[in-house]
């Protein structure tokens, strides 16, 4: 509570240093901005802070420089899970992250990250920009005061490094892991003791036992950050996140009050990071998971009576979340009537591409 008088506070006093309490004036063809924007994972980090330091200089140069974007990373200026807060109470003008790291304020969210077993990250952005998902996104959000984007997708993630073996739903009562979302919840249902940690902390917790397993996100973000070092079993596909949808918010004010010409380089900025990140993911997870099978690593599927029972306790909290409120069935039922019709159209056609493109190279 304290932390957020001081988000607040810290908030009131940027405004009025920026503007004093005067109405604000309207903004000329020729003014230049400067923001900050606030990221929940380290700088420099492949593919997450990595991308989001791209998009803000992509930002400076399709503007001439006349909308400048400063870069923090986690700790920096607000902790990693605050950044929806500083955004909201104006610290900072943005940030760069993924929806399901605010579920605190309103699990919602969850459906514009990842749902288990839902929308694939081509899947996602194809509901969000043409089947509807990015105006309830945007109501969604707007209780927050900020505007969202779009700006990536990690693809298919990974189900999490274990050192011990899952064969059975029992096999999960007791194992302290990170996990995170919904899919969190499902093993948390499950018995799993579940916390969520940011990318930095997770390491040093798998090597002081403080946690047992931990899903991150794939093979390059997992090699990358030392988990192959820690866990001898790594499960895969993630039941919980087939295609984590990565974010840019804006406080709405701020956004308002750009030139049209700015807001339109602002979307363009993101639409091009969507698509970069995702081809970042898609290339370098192929190109690490190579590395990750020289390792002294076996690579496990979670078995059939595993992911029937957590489909089973996903299903039950997306529902839940969807009983919540108006606005919330109308989100559920707009992702699920998607994802109803992307579940047989994906099975005939990438699933079967796949399975022979697999079948062809290994007998080739």
């Amino acid at each position: 509570m304290e932390r957020r008088k001081f988000l607040k506070g810290a908030g009131l006093a940027a405004g009025a240093v920026a503007g004093g309490f005067a109405a604000p004036a309207i903004a000329k063809a020729d003014d230049t901005f400067n923001w900050r924007m606030v990221m929940p994972w380290p700088k420099g980090s492949p593919g997450l802070g990595a991308n989001g330091e791209k998009f803000a200089e992509r930002v400076r140069k399709m503007s001439g420089g006349r909308l400048n974007i400063k870069v923090y990373g986690p700790g920096e200026l607000v902790p990693a899970f605050e950044c929806m807060d500083a955004v909201e109470q104006g610290v900072a003008e943005m940030a760069h992250g993924t929806p399901y790291y605010w579920a605190g304020k309103d699990d919602a969210v969850n459906f514009f990250s990842t749902i288990p077993f839902g929308l694939m990250g081509w899947e996602l952005s194809g509901w969000l920009r043409f089947g509807g998902g990015q105006a309830l996104w945007e109501e969604l959000y707007s209780q927050f005061n900020v505007v969202p984007f779009l700006a990536g997708n990690t693809g298919l993630q990974a189900g999490g490094w274990f050192n011990k073996e899952i064969n059975t739903v029992d096999d999960i009562k007791g194992i302290k892991m990170r996990y995170a979302g919904i899919g969190g919840e499902a093993m948390r249902r499950l018995g799993a003791i579940v916390t969520m940690l940011p990318a930095a902390e997770i390491l040093p917790a798998l090597q002081s036992g403080a946690i047992d397993a931990a899903e991150w996100v794939g093979p390059w973000n997992d090699y990358a950050f030392g988990l192959t070092q820690v866990a001898k079993y790594y499960y895969t596909p993630a039941f919980a996140e087939p295609g984590t949808g990565i974010e840019v918010f804006i406080n709405k004010d701020k956004f308002n009050s750009l030139p049209e010409e700015l807001q339109e380089i602002v979307r363009v900025a993101a639409q091009a990071n969507a698509e970069e990140t995702l081809a970042d993911f898609t290339y370098n997870n192929i190109e690490s998971y190579q590395a990750v099978l020289k390792k002294n690593i076996e690579i496990r599927h979670f078995p059939d009576e595993v992911i029937k029972a957590l489909a089973k306790q996903s299903m039950d909290a997306v529902k839940e979340i969807a009983a919540k409120k108006e606005l919330n069935q109308r989100i559920y039922d707009s992702y699920m009537a998607f994802t109803k019709i992307a579940a047989p159209y994906g099975k005939a056609f990438e699933a079967t591409c796949l399975m022979q493109r697999a079948k062809v190279w290994e007998e080739s």
